[in-house]
């Protein structure tokens, strides 16, 4: 089985790590996904969160796309309710002038931060989400009447398409938007603790063909860790632990480092907890990933998956993308 393997960053800051030095980071990581044959390169958005630096997307994209060439880049995603719906349209037209044909607008409806943060973002409510979408949708296509509030506003560069448009999900609630509007879906099986099938399902049941989208396109996101043998995946794997019990508390620290992680004193009830989330991960050798990968593939039906990889060390975490991508690519021509 062949699947197309893409990218979703996070920009995590591992402990000891200046958050900018992060964000430097991703751009290293875009290169290499290009290099190795990732499809795209998505970065997410998080607020307030010390444990991940992607705070502004938009502006990370546009330096990915000016020192890439052809991987498509994309949000995975923007947190729709944080934003003026034609600041979206217009921030997504600009990327698309810049690198046409490249760009994917991936919208989410989860706030992507705490209730502070959310506040003093002025932030609507998620349950917004699909009157936001179409309120940037009908500005960016000049669908508004002439009596309209909105009619005659442009979106600048007017010569500049919308991007395709990915609906994200978490929970299957907005896989039916997703395909009534013809758009593609994107489910977060990497924290998600909902299985991916019925909201795959929903949305393939749903799905009306459009322009961008003639057929039904789902992305799978996935959470990997992988290294040269099975029982150095494990070791880097204990930063995930932690990392998680840590988001559970409300807790969002940097990323630790396993040394970290194996110091912790776990009590029975988190090492029951931790052991339950281990099942939202990858977690091994190169052909023990491409066989839990490709099995996942097949299970689901996904088009796609898109890997995310909270690694502490920043060149750990660049190999692990080269050995998933190399092992795959065998895989599928062997």
């Amino acid at each position: 089985m062949s699947i197309d393997l893409s990218v979703l960053d996070l920009v995590p800051v591992p402990s000891g790590t200046a958050a900018s030095a992060a964000v430097r980071d991703s751009i290293n990581l875009a290169r290499v996904a290009e290099a190795r044959g990732y499809k795209r390169y998505w970065i997410s958005e998080h607020h307030s969160m010390p444990a991940i630096a992607s705070s502004s997307p938009e502006v990370l994209l546009s330096r990915i796309g000016a020192l890439t060439e052809h991987i498509r880049i994309g949000s995975g995603g923007i947190m729709l309710p944080n934003h003026a719906p034609m600041r979206v349209a217009e921030h997504f037209r600009t990327l698309e002038a810049l690198y046409p044909g490249r760009v994917d607008l991936g919208l989410g409806r989860a706030p992507g931060s705490d209730m502070r943060a959310n506040r003093a973002l002025h932030a609507g409510s998620g349950e917004h989400f699909a009157d936001m979408l179409d309120e940037m949708l009908s500005l960016a296509h000049d669908r508004y009447a002439a009596n309209h509030p909105y009619a005659g506003v442009r979106i600048v560069p007017e010569d500049a398409p919308m991007p395709p448009i990915w609906i994200l999900g978490s929970s299957g609630a907005s896989a039916e938007l997703a395909g009534a509007g013809g758009y593609g879906y994107s489910f977060a099986s990497h924290f998600s603790p909902a299985p991916a099938e019925p909201a795959l399902e929903r949305y393939r049941y749903a799905f009306e063909p459009s322009s961008q989208f003639p057929t039904p396109h789902t992305i799978l996101g996935v959470s990997v860790i992988c290294a040269a043998t099975d029982e150095q995946a494990e070791a880097l794997a204990a930063t995930v632990d932690l990392m998680w019990l840590r988001l559970r508390k409300g807790q969002f620290l940097p990323l630790p480092s396993p040394e970290e992680a194996r110091a912790y004193s776990y009590s029975d009830i988190e090492r029951n907890a931790v052991k339950e989330n281990r099942a939202r991960h990858i977690i091994g050798s190169p052909e023990t990933v491409a066989r839990q990968l490709q099995d996942l593939g097949q299970r689901t039906g996904a088009s796609e998956l898109m890997i995310v990889s909270n690694i502490h060390d920043a060149g750990a975490r660049l190999r692990s993308y080269e050995l998933v991508a190399q092992a795959m690519s065998t895989g599928a021509s062997s």
